[in-house]
């Protein structure tokens, strides 16, 4: 195992974990850019999302910050879809050009998640009921196939709809990311996907100390806008360098 990989995957938990993510882009953008096999790839960012946004979740579910009559339809209609996404045979190739495509795109999602956080109001607008369903089935097929969780993707989103308060949408991008982390490894498992445990096992491990410390400094020690923005750079830099490579 490569230290290096394991003192990554620790400071990549803190810093998402600090902001309410789980580090899946990061994680893939990492071993794609040390050429980690997609197949190993795939399960081991998964399986590192769990362990991150897992006790995220708990805490905001404690703070009563998740509404369920509010954000089940985003859970509902993105977990089969996710699972979908998990299962489907996708070519290396394939992948890896969805994947720089998709770190890519997760890069100006965060940083534009502050322009919409700066500007956000306690004024909500009224969506139309099937949105949520909408952003649901198509970040839950996105996440099953590239094997990230999506909330990287929902929260912008909902900034800019403002659908609900900051913590609130942190609240609910947590649980986006845990059930569709879930769901997405289930399709994997149903196809024999690669769980090679003598290398994840160790990143684990890296990813729940870092996850720890991360979700207790939060905003009160590190600032969320810089660490949005570094991480961005970081990971468009690895997607376009995955869209060279493949």
């Amino acid at each position: 195992m490569d230290y290096i990989l394991i003192i990554s995957f620790f400071l990549i938990a803190i810093i998402y974990a600090s902001v309410g993510f789980g580090g899946g882009t990061s994680y893939l953008a990492l071993m794609g850019v040390m050429m980690i096999g997609f197949e190993i790839m795939r399960p081991a960012a998964l399986l590192c999302n769990i362990v991150v946004v897992t006790n995220g979740a708990y805490v905001f579910y404690k703070e009563g910050l998740l509404d369920i009559k509010k954000i089940w339809p985003f859970l509902v209609s993105s977990v089969p879809l996710a699972f979908v996404g998990g299962q489907w045979p996708i070519r290396e190739d394939a992948f890896f050009q969805l994947l720089g495509w998709a770190l890519v795109a997760a890069a100006i999602s965060l940083w534009a998640q502050d322009y919409f956080s700066a500007n956000h109001n306690n004024e909500q607008r009224h969506q139309p009921p099937v949105i949520p369903f909408v952003l649901g089935s198509s970040i839950g097929l996105l996440s099953g196939l590239v094997s990230i969780g999506g909330g990287i993707f929902l929260s912008p989103i909902l900034h800019f709809m403002k659908w609900d308060s900051a913590r609130r949408i942190s609240a609910l991008a947590s649980v986006f990311i845990l059930v569709n982390s879930l769901s997405g490894l289930a399709g994997q498992f149903t196809r024999s996907a690669s769980f090679d445990w003598k290398f994840i096992f160790p990143l684990l491990i890296a990813v729940w100390v870092g996850g720890q410390i991360g979700s207790r400094l939060g905003a009160k020690k590190l600032n969320p806008i810089y660490i949005r923005r570094i991480t961005a750079i970081l990971i468009l830099v690895a997607g376009v360098n995955i869209l060279i490579n493949h």
